[in-house]
């Protein structure tokens, strides 16, 4: 039973995926009406790894014919996140409906196949099983992004294409030297990388492969891109999944608790807190709320890289800190998710007695995300805080510092629900959208799902009590947040709204992106210039090269005269053969470079 529920998770997926995408493709009557059919039940297309995760054994499945043989299985890490992904991924296809999106099948369609090659990077035992889900789940994003076919889209989807590839060239080199040092299998990777005379390298490659993935601060500009520019489905899963997939490759491949690396640990911290806080100042001019959004996902990795550089660093705290990170990374992703779906759940339904609902759900969902105390966020949060409380960085304790990321993290999200009261509304009626039950569902689950998973499948030693000390702990972060943010965006557009005009203009999404596209648009300007030149001075070269060589051509004639009277006065005839020959060779030499010149 279990064999024929692993292989139902990848294929009834894959297969529902492929009807869609051929029906979709066809446009006849029948096929409509067909996809239509299967647009409604998609999500049922993910049962079976629901029921396979609630179920399945901890024992490894392995299918030996398969490329080289793959293995997969459950454990602390990936059990977990799968649920996560079924509930996300769940959500996102019932939030689709074909009456507001005519390509609604290709969308779904897209969507089943990210979910098997995301819930193959969580499961995979192997590197290579590992690396084709990767892949899988990459390329399949492009879809999404790609999905509206307009100018925006076309665009975040070239960057997106762009440094995927960037990434899994980087992943694929270090899975290559992984692999080659012994490790092919994921319990054996971080020893090999440990013990491999690489290591250093094989991280660094591992840093910019899964960096890219996870948002790193310079690695980053896909994200606030392809936010705006895919679907909310699209983007809740882009948010609330895909990126905890870098962080689980750093978990499968880098050398913690195995290898003690100070600096490497301390650059991923610095890079992980650059990110958190960079991230916010960019964040809070943007105009777009999944912008915001995108910016608030890439300072919350900055908390979980911050776990990956301290396992880094020290060992005997990187079981701890992986706990830690499961902890924060479920809960994220059904809160994140369901802020993502939740823009155009107030846009459609953000009107009449709905408006209500809508707004205690985004509030709900919010109230997660940033750690509020008594949330499923307090409780990651504090893992992480007990993971990280005996660590420092320049003498000051990270401990004290991670509680700025939830403040900068409230900040966004009151910035995010500030541009929702400025969105014009377009209603829908809750029977042709199914969005809004699909949204209600999903919040729900971010704030009871945590909890249960935790405690049934990521035990921690110890749970934020309800001591005033602890409560305050986990409450002043988010009430800085919210009473800076509320005076911000209460008093700038109202005393200085053509200051706040200025500062979105100047930090477009993309940021760094679009600085350098303007630096390389210059490049460019200059290098066609430069060679614009160096054709003009390529073309005098051509023209004096052709006058030597017919000076050089009249120059051989000469010579023939010159052998004539040498003949008549007597000279040898191996020197006369000697003149003869060099004048030849110096006449095609210089013929030669008139022809490249011209």
């Amino acid at each position: 039973m279990m064999a024929a529920l692993w292989i139902l998770s990848a294929v009834v997926p894959l297969v529902t995926a492929a009807v869609l995408a051929a029906t979709q493709r066809a446009r006849t009557r029948r096929s409509l009406r067909v996809a239509s059919g299967h647009l409604n039940w998609a999500p049922a297309a993910l049962l079976p790894a629901a029921v396979l995760t609630l179920i399945g054994p901890a024992e490894q499945f392995h299918v030996p014919w398969l490329m080289v043989g793959v293995t997969v299985g459950f454990d602390v890490v990936s059990r977990a996140l799968v649920m996560v992904a079924v509930m996300l991924y769940g959500a996102a296809t019932w939030a689709v409906t074909w009456r507001y999106d005519r390509r609604a099948p290709e969308l779904v369609a897209y969507l089943l196949v990210s979910f098997v090659g995301n819930a193959g990077v969580y499961l995979a035992a192997d590197a290579v099983s590992f690396y084709a889900a990767f892949s899988l789940m990459s390329l399949a994003a492009v879809g999404l992004v790609l999905h509206d076919r307009t100018e925006k889209a076309r665009r975040a989807a070239r960057v997106y294409l762009t440094l995927a590839v960037i990434s899994e060239m980087a992943v694929l080199a270090a899975v290559l030297l992984t692999v080659h040092a012994g490790g092919f299998t994921l319990a054996d990777a971080p020893s090999a990388v440990a013990d491999s005379p690489r290591r250093t390298l094989i991280v660094v490659l591992l840093l910019i492969g899964f960096g890219i993935k996870t948002g790193v601060f310079g690695l980053h500009m896909w994200l606030p891109l392809a936010h705006p520019a895919a679907p909310p489905a699209a983007s809740a899963v882009l948010s609330g999944a895909m990126v905890k997939a870098g962080v689980v490759g750093m978990f499968r491949f880098m050398p913690l608790g195995e290898a003690e690396m100070p600096v490497m640990g301390g650059i991923v911290v610095v890079l992980a807190l650059v990110s958190a806080g960079a991230a916010v100042l960019l964040g809070v001019v943007q105009r777009d709320p999944k912008v915001v959004l995108a910016y608030s996902t890439i300072s919350q990795m900055g908390f979980l890289g911050v776990l990956v550089g301290v396992a880094l660093s020290a060992p005997e705290l990187a079981a701890a800190c992986v706990t830690a990170a499961v902890i924060y990374a479920v809960h994220h992703g059904l809160a994140k998710g369901a802020l993502f779906i939740g823009v155009p759940v107030w846009k459609h339904h953000g009107t009449g007695a709905r408006r209500h609902l809508v707004t205690a759900g985004m509030a709900l969902a919010g109230l997660v995300v940033v750690g509020a105390p008594l949330s499923s966020g307090a409780v990651g949060k504090y893992a992480a805080k007990e993971a990280i409380e005996t660590t420092s960085l320049l003498g000051v304790e990270l401990a004290d510092l991670l509680p700025l990321v939830a403040t900068g993290s409230t900040v966004l999200l009151i910035r995010m629900l500030w541009l929702l009261r400025h969105t014009e509304l377009e209603p829908h009626h809750p029977q042709d959208d199914p969005e809004l039950p699909a949204w209600l569902g999903l919040v729900v689950l971010s704030a009871i799902v945590p909890w249960v998973l935790t405690d049934r499948w990521v035990p921690l030693n110890s749970v934020p009590g309800l001591e005033p000390v602890t409560l305050w702990n986990a409450a002043w972060p988010v009430l800085i947040g919210v009473a800076a943010g509320a005076a911000v965006w209460h008093w700038l557009p109202r005393k200085r709204p053509q200051l706040a005009g200025r500062l979105a203009a100047a930090v477009p999404p993309g940021d760094v992106l679009v600085l350098e596209e303007r630096v390389l648009a210059r490049a460019g300007s200059v290098a066609n210039q430069a060679v614009d030149g160096i054709g003009a001075v390529r073309d005098r070269i051509g023209s004096g090269l052709r006058t030597v060589n017919t000076h050089l051509l009249r120059g051989v004639v000469t010579a023939q005269e010159t052998e004539d009277r040498a003949g008549r006065w007597s000279v040898s005839g191996p020197l006369t053969l000697i003149v003869l020959g060099a004048l030849v060779v110096a006449a095609l030499v210089w013929g030669g470079s008139t022809g490249g010149g011209a």
